[in-house]
């Protein structure tokens, strides 16, 4: 046999056997005296008569260009997890994303978890009190960490507090003299 069979030439164009078996009944490919296919010369004579607007064309693949952010993110996200990081340019595969999304889906949960808690609270919050405590603190405020507020000499006076109820039991007094 000097060519290719009917199965070999059309694996090599990516048609079917019926499609080839159809060609040579119209005499589109050209055969060597022993019914195989001269592959070459059909090949030449099938890109001759084939009418372009008729072959079918690959899909392009649908491809979304990723943001830099989300790339950089999900790097960071591998890293802080002790995983694999795709070298710069390298492009990140699907199983280093997914890995990205359920870490940051855990941490997520995490949070959200703290904060029902009551573990967790808003930085706006944190500020104040840490911002308040330093007026207090630094005794700029109208009272000290204490309870006791100054007088015009800068004396301490005494503080009585209204009983304070705790979780743990009654009712108690919070008294506090302090001399200057």
């Amino acid at each position: 046999m000097q060519g290719m069979s009917e199965r070999e030439y059309a694996a090599h164009v990516g048609l079917s056997r019926g499609a080839i078996q159809k060609a040579k009944a119209a005499e589109r490919l050209v055969l060597y005296s022993d019914g195989s296919i001269n592959a070459a010369a059909s090949d030449a004579r099938r890109a001759e008569t084939t009418d372009p607007s008729k072959t079918r064309k690959l899909p392009a693949p649908k491809l979304k260009p990723v943001p830099e952010a989300a790339v950089a993110a999900v790097g960071d996200t591998l890293r802080e997890q002790g995983l694999a990081v795709p070298a710069v340019g390298g492009g990140t595969t699907f199983l280093q994303a997914k890995t990205a999304n359920e870490v940051l889906k855990a941490q997520e949960r995490r949070i959200r978890l703290q904060k029902l808690k009551g573990e967790l609270i808003e930085r706006a919050r944190a500020l104040a009190l840490v911002f308040r405590l330093g007026i207090v603190q630094r005794g700029d405020g109208p009272a000290d960490h204490r309870g006791a507020s100054r007088d015009a000499e800068g004396s301490r006076k005494t503080c009585t507090r209204p009983p304070r109820r705790t979780r743990r039991g009654p009712a108690r007094l919070s008294v506090r003299a302090a001399m200057a």
